[in-house]
This record gives C-alpha cells, structure tokens and sequence, in this order.
C-alpha cells in the first residue's frame, strides 16, 4: 500500500515540470527510460486538490527474504533534484538537493552552497554527513563539485550560533579536494563510522575507467577514503588526519585510501549491528552490485577488471581469466540490467533497518534508479542465494536515507519527493 499524503514544501514549481531526468545523477552516459507521469504529479499540475489518495503498488511476486508488504508514505514533496535524506541525530530530517541546498524537512533552508558548485547531470551537491559529536561541536561535512573547475571537494560546516536550523555560510573549512577529469562518476558519499569519516569517490568518469584510476593506488578516484575530518593543527598546513590502519601509510600509494576497485559508488550505509558497511557500485554496460564488507581491513572491489561477478573487457583487454584472490572482492549481490523485466540501469544502494519492533527489522532495502525497483534481502544474504523479485514503485531513486529513530527513507529524484517505509 502506498499512501499519498500531498503536503508541498514551499510554493516553488514541481520538479517533475523540470523534467530533472534529463539532468539527473543516473551513473552512465545512456539515453533513459522515461516513465508516465503518477496520477499525483498530474492532479497538482491540473490544480486539483490532492487530499489524501490511497495507490496499491504491484509487486512482482512476494520477496522470500520478508513476507511483508512495500509500505511508502509521503513524507513530503515538492523538492529540486533531492539526491539524500539524512539526520542529525534528533528528530530532524535534512534532503540535500543536487542544486546546492540542504533543506530541513518543514524546517527550511538549512545552508545554500549553490554559489560554490558545478551542477548538474552527475555534478553538484552529492553528499551531507553530521559529526558523530555534532550535538555539541555543531560541526558537519559535504560533498560536491566546484565551480570553477569540477573538483571534488570535501568542506567541513558549522551551525550557526543564533539558530539550530540555520547552518553558519562563513563557516566552510576545506577538508580534501581532487581533481575529476571528466564530468560524470563523481561518487559523493559520506558516512561516519565512529570518529572516522569515509568517502566514496568515482573512477573519473568517461566509460569504462580510461585512466585506469579505480586500481591506480596513487589516485584518489574509483576509491573509498578514511580520513577523520577535525582540524589536527588549527591554522597549521592539515586539514585532516589520517587513520594509522589505512593500508597505505608508510608505504606507497596515497594515505587517505581505504579500499579500491569501484566504478562509481552511489549510495553506502553501516550496519550499525554489526559494523559492516554496505555500497551499491553501478556497473558499465550489464550488471549492477552490492558489497558488503567489514572495514577492519581494506579490499579491492574489482573494477575495472570485474563488471559484478564478470569478466570485464576494455581496450587492450578483450579476453583472459577472471582475477583472482587481491584484485577482487566480489560482491554479495549482482543483478543484470535485463533481470526482472529489465529496463536497470544503476543501482541505489540503501539501509539495513534496525528499529526494533519493525517489519522489515534486520533486512537490508536497495533499489535501482532507472526501473524503479526495490529488492528486500536479509542482512546476513549469502552470495550463493538467489535475489529474490523486487516491488515496482515507479519512482527514481536517488537515495535511501534514515531517521535519528531507525525508520527508513526513499527519495524519488524526478518528483522531488520523500517517502517513508512504513515498514521499517
């Protein structure tokens, strides 16, 4: 059951107007599948009062992993590209738009760094991660792409002093910038895993890793990074620290890195049950997956020898055996563009939900951007299981994100639209 509440942020017009597909974060340069408007979207452009209207979504057939049903309420629509939904560790609930604004959900605008980036197509304000001490240092990180030039850049903020629900715009601190060669594969997510903060970062861009930078150990892009963030010298030369167990400290390769072997990471999370981190990985041509590692050591997840579980060829490698042992981590889900009806194109990797009394309590909820579909798998999925059938919702799903109370979110990027699973 989906339940459609209709309540509008602000008076601005529908994104779906925009057609914001056409600019959006989809991971490949390839033509997209264009969807029918939903009946909601129509209803506001005809003027028509909304009021509460009740859509059954059709399943494909009942996931094995969880015998429930794909429970969505809207939460609120009426946002410009929203790319993540995340908390501050209260009752908060803060969307980042691809545009450069962090919105509180009925709270306004909480820090405009429209000014600073490049936007759109897969540039633009990408990632929003609070200090895990935030209540008391006010202290939180983005993501996004400058304006100048496309770099990436990390910025440490500061909530203003006058006002919880106002960020300080003076407040910018650089924490790490590096170059993107190209405009697409810009990964952008951030995730604290205790005083650490991680960074998923694209290959670069292009198709198929033509620098080869998701192996190169002296390049920051195709990566995940750990850095912890605080200033380590106040007005000295650092900007950040570096965790002593990164594998690359006193030896060769860039200190920062964590792991490596990523095409362009969209969307990770914790598992904060068992400290295991999750990361969708959209793939080039054929096949998307889902990795799940613990993060006391670092690994290679593969790309650009390994498309999911396969064999990957590029110029000047068209044949060969499959990688084995260090440069490969394979990963624990893989689904093709074709499988379930096709029309996938880029995975949106998501949440485990661990509210207690939930349904969907200790399953791990992913989706796909470009067919609208949700899978729901048990966290503790085996590589040898078969992936379940997912729901058909119909939406573009830029994200999942998660409130300070566990329950779980789904953003749709075209409508500009957050839902909440009821279920979680």
């Amino acid at each position: 059951m989906l339940t459609h509440i209709g309540r509008s942020r602000h008076p601005r017009s529908h994104p779906g107007a925009k057609l914001p597909l056409m600019r959006g974060i989809p991971t490949r340069l390839h033509t997209l599948h264009l969807r029918t408007l939903r009946l909601p979207t129509l209803l506001r452009r005809l003027g028509l009062a909304l009021g509460t209207l009740a859509v059954v979504l059709t399943a494909s057939t009942a996931p094995a992993s969880a015998a429930v049903g794909l429970g969505l309420s809207l939460v609120q629509d009426g946002y410009s590209e929203p790319v993540l939904v995340t908390n501050a560790g209260d009752s908060r609930l803060f969307v980042v738009e691809q545009t450069g604004q962090i919105e509180i959900v009925g709270g306004g605008t909480f820090l405009d760094v429209s000014s600073k980036i490049a936007c759109c197509g897969e540039r633009g304000l990408l990632g929003l991660a609070f200090h895990p001490n935030y209540a008391t240092n006010g202290l939180f990180y983005v993501y996004y792409t400058r304006a100048s030039d496309g770099a990436a850049v990390v910025a440490e903020y500061h909530v203003s002093a006058g006002n919880p629900n106002v960020a300080d715009p003076n407040s910018e601190r650089i924490v790490l910038t590096f170059a993107e060669p190209y405009t697409n594969h810009n990964g952008g997510w951030l995730g604290f895993k205790g005083r650490n903060l991680y960074i998923s970062t694209g290959d670069g861009g292009s198709g198929g890793d033509p620098q080869n930078n998701a192996q190169n150990i002296h390049s920051y892009l195709g990566k995940i990074l750990r850095i912890n963030p605080l200033d380590p010298d106040g007005n000295g030369p650092k900007s950040y620290s570096i965790p002593r167990n990164n594998p690359y400290v006193g030896r060769s390769g860039l200190n920062v890195i964590w792991s490596r072997g990523l095409r362009n990471p969209w969307r990770c999370s914790f598992d904060y049950t068992t400290g295991k981190l999750w990361c969708g990985d959209v793939g080039q041509a054929s096949y998307e997956e889902i990795d799940r590692v613990k993060t006391r050591r670092s690994y290679n997840f593969g790309w650009r020898l390994l498309e999911g579980r396969h064999y990957y060829k590029y110029p000047g490698r068209t044949r060969g055996k499959l990688c084995r042992s260090g440069c490969r981590k394979l990963p624990v889900i893989e689904y093709a563009h074709s499988a379930f009806g096709g029309g996938n194109c880029a995975v949106t990797g998501g949440y485990v939900s661990r509210r207690l009394g939930a349904t969907l309590y200790g399953n791990y909820i992913f989706g796909d951007y470009c067919s609208g579909k949700v899978w729901v798998v048990p966290a503790n999925f085996k590589r040898s299981s078969t992936l379940p059938a997912p729901y058909a919702t119909g939406y573009t799903i830029s994200a999942f994100g998660e409130g300070a109370d566990g329950r779980l979110y789904l953003v749709d990027y075209r409508d500009g639209a957050i839902y909440q699973l009821t279920d979680s």
